[in-house]
């Protein structure tokens, strides 16, 4: 059995391009699925590690503290545990006029104690959707679907990508776009989540477009059409930009990655004094909360993103008596 990748074999590629790219064909971007965030990741960089000359007894061992190094988040065997089991329950529903089908991810998964990896094997019935795909397939960074923290970010960050060179969508209907979501039941069966648009809009939409336009290489935004007195129907409008920080340093240890990333985070929020910088490099783990708070929309911005951070962390006193 063939085992990808090492950490030699990622450092090796890293050399060789400034990001991993990640594809897959347009059904898997357009397919019904309730993926975590967590979730959403594994596959992601799952996909990143593919390669042309795999077969289907290709075995791809992830690293967690890759993982952590690009979201800057802490991830524990539990907390994959539970993605991956519950991954194993979660399925692909790709419909269209010929057939409906039910697909799943993986065949196994395999946990290895003590080495902050896992090792996971593809099922038969996934795998043409990510190998051979000629023309019709998606391609993202890595790096940017692994920094946006919103669920559906991420899918909306994948579903843009797909039209990244033509620089707009078509127009998807709201409901399809919710059902792809996993928002809404085509049978009916299930509640639909966020059912008054004022909610999709809050919730899912402006978080999205928020993330994306902070964090990846994608800038984006939506134009609605309405039908009658109601929004029925929605495209996206896609420009490619230029981000500060889309290689992926391996080779550095964890610690020095996690500070890159806080760096440039601050300064994405106006944040470059150094004495201020470094106090918050002596609170990692503080930092990482409240900014995945903040990316979240968890946080009630009021005034400047780096005025409440300074504020919160102690750093600065509020003027408020």
């Amino acid at each position: 059995m063939k085992i990808l990748t090492d950490k030699m074999n990622l450092q090796s590629a890293n050399n060789q391009q400034n990001h991993f790219e990640v594809r897959h064909h347009n059904i898997i971007t357009t397919a019904r699925y309730d993926y975590s965030a967590c979730q959403i990741d594994i596959m992601f960089y799952m996909l990143s590690l593919l390669r042309p000359y795999d077969t289907h007894e290709t075995i791809y061992k992830l690293q967690v503290r890759d993982i952590e190094n690009i979201t800057g988040r802490k991830w524990n065997y539990q907390q994959l545990k539970e993605a991956t089991e519950n991954m194993g329950s979660k399925m692909f529903e790709v419909d269209n006029d010929k057939s409906y089908k039910q697909i799943w991810m993986f065949q196994h998964v395999e946990y290895m104690k003590g080495m902050g990896c896992v090792e996971i094997r593809l099922t038969e019935s996934i795998r043409p959707y990510f190998f051979d795909l000629k023309s019709n397939f998606t391609s993202f960074e890595l790096y940017s679907a692994l920094k946006v923290s919103s669920k559906y970010a991420k899918r909306i960050y994948a579903i843009c990508s797909q039209w990244k060179d033509i620089g707009q969508t078509g127009f998807y209907d709201l409901d399809e776009l919710k059902m792809m979501l996993k928002l809404k039941d085509p049978t009916g069966k299930e509640p639909e989540q966020f059912k008054q648009f004022s909610q999709f809009k809050e919730k899912v939409l402006d978080i999205s477009v928020k993330q994306i336009n902070e964090s990846t290489d994608l800038k984006i935004r939506y134009e609605l059409a309405k039908d009658g007195r109601s929004f029925k129907k929605l495209r996206f409008f896609i420009d490619i930009q230029k981000t500060s920080q889309l290689a992926i340093p391996f080779e550095l240890s964890e610690d020095d990655i996690r500070g890159q990333t806080i760096v440039s985070n601050l300064a994405s929020i106006g944040i470059i004094k150094t004495d201020i910088v470094n106090q918050i490099l002596n609170r990692k783990e503080e930092f990482f909360k409240w900014w995945y708070e903040y990316k979240t929309g968890r946080k009630n911005i009021k005034t400047s993103p780096s005025g409440l951070l300074l504020i919160e962390m102690g750093i600065v006193q509020s003027k408020k008596k």
